[in-house]
């Protein structure tokens, strides 16, 4: 497994970001026989790659969605009720959805990148980055949106169009 360069990555991203969201949204048009088996296994290949705490990349720009359920798991770890959990915590976005209030996420370990609630975390991260859904069509948004910030999503979408095209990732 290698350390992640976000300086790379970035670059990478501001060069390839337009043709792998193209590709991702013809793949969304034209699905191809075995697409989500060609996923699985290319996953695998993925976190071989990718170190994640090496990169927390998702942690320190994006925030995850905190369900009702989330937060009442949450806030009981605390010690906190559901409501100064979330007033503490959490702030409400323009479609109601719970999110951190702060970028990096206040529960991020910055000297490690571990998370320090990794054991009681949003549901949203622990799915993160959503690479082994059994429909890959149905996540393909979400893929779209998580090139630009997630080196093993870049790397699986990548690896598709590679082999898509016959050549090897």
């Amino acid at each position: 497994m290698l350390a992640v360069n976000l300086r790379s990555f970035r670059q990478k991203v501001r060069h390839h970001k337009k043709e792998l969201k193209g590709f991702l949204s013809k793949l969304l048009k034209d699905q191809p026989a075995g697409m989500d088996k060609l996923a699985a296994s290319l996953e695998m290949d993925v976190w071989k790659e990718v170190d994640c705490l090496t990169c927390a990349n998702c942690c320190k720009t994006m925030s995850p969605t905190f369900t009702k359920t989330d937060i009442k798991r949450i806030s009981k770890h605390f010690g906190q009720s559901p409501e100064a959990f979330t007033k503490q915590w959490l702030r409400k976005d323009r479609i109601g959805d719970m999110l951190n209030k702060t970028e990096p996420c206040q529960f991020l370990n910055l000297t490690d990148n571990k998370c320090s609630i990794y054991e009681i975390r949003p549901v949203d991260c622990s799915g993160f980055p959503h690479l082994h859904k059994k429909r890959m069509v149905d996540y393909i948004h979400v893929h779209k949106q998580n090139i630009e910030y997630c080196p093993a999503t870049y790397r699986l979408v990548e690896k598709m169009q590679v082999a898509m095209k016959g050549g090897k990732g």
